[in-house]
């Protein structure tokens, strides 16, 4: 199949099915979500999830992280995946926020990934979704689920690689839905270490599973 009846089947069966998926991280304003992304990195959405909501009520601005301390703010998420540095990276973000930024999230990718934490995925997310750019974030899941599909040449090395690629074949009204499309699908069916093939919708598009097929027939 040519990858662009890929990207034709793989834009109808999400548009379709899932026209309104979105993160799963929960936050109320663009401050929270942006320091959701960055506790998130490397840690599940469900433990960060669990944290935020006493995080968010001791720490409801950027001013309140910049005026914190390290041993004010580690306990409230000591349970994340790297903690030290998470605890740093937040106390950096909101002092930068303040002084550089007016308490405001920057609108633009250049000007996120200045932040501390704030790393070219996380600023794509941020561009996405709060200011509904067509910005593509790509983590382990669309990294892996696009070349599976066959949306990505297997050649693609890098993050930055794979999101150009696919920046230049999804359509451009479907770029921010289309992160979390990759993503949910990675999570709940394209697993890394056995993807459920068995109940998968897209097999009829899939790289992988045409590999995987033609080697148990």
């Amino acid at each position: 199949m040519l990858r662009k009846e890929r990207y034709k089947a793989f834009v109808k069966y999400f548009s379709e099915n899932s026209p309104e998926a979105a993160t799963e991280l929960h936050y109320e304003d663009p401050f929270q979500l942006l320091v959701a992304v960055v506790l998130s990195a490397q840690c599940t959405d469900k433990r960060i999830n669990l944290v935020t909501p006493a995080l968010f009520a001791a720490f409801p601005t950027p001013a309140h992280l910049a005026s914190t301390t390290f041993d004010e703010l580690f306990p409230y998420i000591r349970s994340v995946s790297y903690p030290n540095n998470k605890t740093r990276h937040l106390l950096g973000l909101g002092k930068m926020l303040v002084e550089s930024f007016g308490e405001n999230i920057p609108n633009n990718i250049t000007d996120l990934q200045k932040l501390p934490g704030v790393g070219r995925k996380t600023a794509n997310v941020i561009a996405s979704v709060v200011f509904n750019q067509a910005a593509m974030a790509v983590d382990t899941h669309v990294f892996r689920v696009s070349k599976r599909l066959g949306l990505v040449n297997l050649k693609a090395k890098t993050p930055l690689e794979v999101e150009n690629q696919l920046m230049r074949h999804v359509p451009k009204q479907y770029v921010s839905v289309a992160h979390h499309w990759l993503i949910l699908h990675g999570r709940y069916t394209c697993l890394a270490r056995s993807p459920k093939c068995e109940i998968c919708p897209l097999t009829h598009f899939c790289r992988y599973y045409e590999k995987y097929h033609q080697q148990i027939i």
